[in-house]
């Protein structure tokens, strides 16, 4: 007998070609579009074709799995345990975030009307996931997109463009700044506050897991100031062997802003020093250049290499639900 083929790979418009690779790769079941309603479980295919899967994402750096009878979070969850992958607590993000089941949480809950700049999940900490996942749980009814981008590109791009800002940037590396609240404010996308972030009340909890991140705390009067680095602002990823745009330094510089918080004084240099607001614009502008935007679909799951692939948020017009869960 022949070996069953448990998934499909098929093209879509949106899809950048590298080198002759598809970015991302999209996976479906094997009778897409025709009887795919009826196509087995998300989450046993998985567990068959796990290899292939894990090729996929070495190859591509994001994996779209898309026409799969997947509908709720506790699928999701299913979906996710069937990878085996070890679970990241989520302490230290910036994100405001709520736990709906299993290893499943809300991706940024900051309101519609606001874009999430384009990051590395947990880049300003020094533990931060490989793996991340996204489920459209309810697709939005208009924009809404996670537009993916790979990382090597824009270290290229930048060091072929600004040669000493990005030697300046190896040398140094930044740090990242941050006043957090005691609650959660979701009306910022950088609204988590430090309970939440630490996932403690104890003030001396908060700051023995801070030390673990190696974070510095300076509590204030309705909060907290958390100093983290100098961290590196460029890495390299073990898998492909390339320099990666390893960093969070478009988002904290672009979108860290609200009452409590001034993006321009929320990263700088290593050594404390400003960084040139045109190089970040210009950096901004090569990422949305470079960049995929997929518009979701209920049912989409898109499995990203976190060290490969930076992702950002569009704003978008309500409901839309996307939902996410880290892996180590």
């Amino acid at each position: 007998m022949g070996e069953v083929v448990v998934f499909k790979e098929i093209r879509i418009p949106e899809q950048k070609w590298r080198a002759g690779i598809a970015f991302p790769a999209v996976l479906a079941p094997p009778g897409f579009p025709d009887g795919h309603r009826g196509a087995a479980g998300l989450a046993g295919r998985v567990q068959r074709g796990k290899a292939a899967v894990e090729a996929a994402l070495r190859k591509s750096g994001a994996v779209l799995f898309r026409g799969f009878p997947v509908r709720t979070a506790a699928e999701f969850n299913e979906v996710v345990e069937a990878f085996s992958w070890e679970e990241l607590p989520y302490v230290g993000g910036a994100a405001p975030r709520t736990n709906v089941v299993g290893r499943v949480f809300t991706a940024n809950e900051s309101p519609p009307d606001q874009k999430i700049p384009f990051h590395h999940e947990m880049a300003q900490v020094p533990e931060f996931p490989s793996k991340l996942f996204f489920f459209c749980e309810v697709e939005p009814r208009e924009d809404g997109e996670t537009p993916i981008v790979l990382s090597h590109l824009i270290y290229e791009r930048m060091k072929e463009k600004y040669p000493e800002f990005v030697s300046r940037l190896e040398e140094r590396g930044l740090i990242y700044t941050r006043v957090l609240g005691q609650g959660d404010d979701p009306s910022s996308p950088i609204g988590r506050g430090w309970q939440s972030t630490f996932l403690t009340t104890d003030r001396k909890v908060a700051e023995e897991r801070a030390t673990k991140l190696g974070m510095k705390l300076e509590w204030i009067d309705d909060g907290v100031k958390t100093v983290m680095g100098p961290i590196p602002a460029i890495k390299i990823d073990s898998t492909s062997g390339r320099k990666v745009w390893f960093n969070s330094m478009v988002a904290a510089y672009t979108g860290w802003e609200d009452a409590r918080n001034d993006p321009v004084k929320a990263v700088t240099f290593g050594d404390g020093t400003p960084l040139p607001a045109d190089v970040i614009y210009d950096c901004l502008k090569i990422l949305d250049e470079e960049s995929v935007a997929i518009p979701w679909q209920q049912g989409d799951i898109l499995l990203i290499d976190n060290m490969a692939v930076l992702h950002s948020r569009r704003s978008f017009l309500p409901p839309r639900r996307i939902l996410a869960s880290l892996c180590k």
